[in-house]
């Protein structure tokens, strides 16, 4: 018997880091969405207890270090099912990306060990055993567009998805580390984003205020540290995005157009400047 999940990227719409909790970590707020550009995991038993993974991707652990594992192992855990799993990786979305390649892969594997164990797990039992493993798994394992609060497990659905759109994803040749950024920020230099005016486009449908009010706390230092990241953004812009503002921590940037024409030509304008360059839907479900 074999179970096959989807893994879908996120994207950070908004991203506002609010202050530095006592407890060390950022409290933040934030609007994401889900993309068409995805993972594959494709899982099956196996009779020895253990958990063994094969990818595609060289970049990629396969042991203890991956989500994959984490999630399984979190799983075994609370639940005691007998056996192991084998799990098959097919990695589509790019690897320390700021587009929650790992956390969706995570969610997944929730879900598919679930399923595969006939565990009968709620979303919101899977969610806590989530969060010590990565802050957005919980928005991945739900995929709508969502107001995230908190260290990212707080996960509100909007009323409606984001205005369908085309999104074009270039990821240079470089890779941001998410702790590092939050252990280097200052709070208290940091631009924030109208959160609350991009849910009120979003769940009005209007697509020209959402581009409008994207924006992302992190994208300065990102910026500051990997200079290619604004001249992308400014690429894009120049070449008829609607709008352009970077995922996560970085370093990929993400440009909205409501013309697949545009989209096309902005990818096509980029190809030559980055390796990685994709061009999505959004996941209205």
């Amino acid at each position: 018997m074999e179970i096959i999940e989807k893994a879908p990227a996120k994207i950070n719409l908004g991203l506002d880091v609010l202050y530095k909790r006592p407890d060390g970590y950022h409290e933040l707020e934030m609007v994401m969405a889900s993309i068409d550009l995805a993972d594959r995991l494709t899982f099956r038993k196996q009779p020895e207890d253990t958990i063994t993974i094969t990818t595609n991707s060289g970049f990629l652990p396969t042991d203890r270090k991956n989500n994959i594992f984490q999630a399984i192992e979190a799983m075994k855990e609370a639940y005691s099912f007998e056996g192991g799993v084998h799990v098959e990786l097919q990695k589509r979305i790019p690897v320390a990306a700021g587009l929650g390649g790992g956390s969706s892969d995570a969610a997944a594997t929730f879900r598919g060990i679930n399923r595969l164990f006939d565990l009968g797990v709620s979303t919101e039992e899977m969610t806590q055993l989530a969060i010590p493993i990565g802050t957005d798994i919980p928005f991945c394992l739900k995929g709508e567009t969502a107001l995230v609060t908190g260290l990212g497990e707080i996960v509100t659905p909007l009323s409606r998805p984001m205005p369908q759109c085309w999104v074009v994803l270039v990821k240079p040749k470089v890779s941001v580390s998410t702790p590092r950024v939050f252990s280097k920020i200052d709070v208290n230099t940091l631009p924030h984003p109208d959160i609350n005016g991009l849910k009120e486009a979003i769940e009005g449908n209007d697509y020209q205020g959402m581009t409008q009010l994207l924006g992302n706390s992190l994208e300065a230092y990102t910026t500051a540290k990997f200079p290619i990241v604004q001249l992308i953004k400014d690429k894009m812009l120049a070449f008829g995005a609607d709008a352009a503002v970077m995922s996560g921590s970085g370093p990929t940037v993400l440009a909205l157009c409501d013309k697949h024409s545009r989209a096309i030509h902005i990818a096509n304008s980029l190809k030559g400047f980055c390796q990685e360059v994709y061009v999505v839907r959004t996941l209205n479900q």
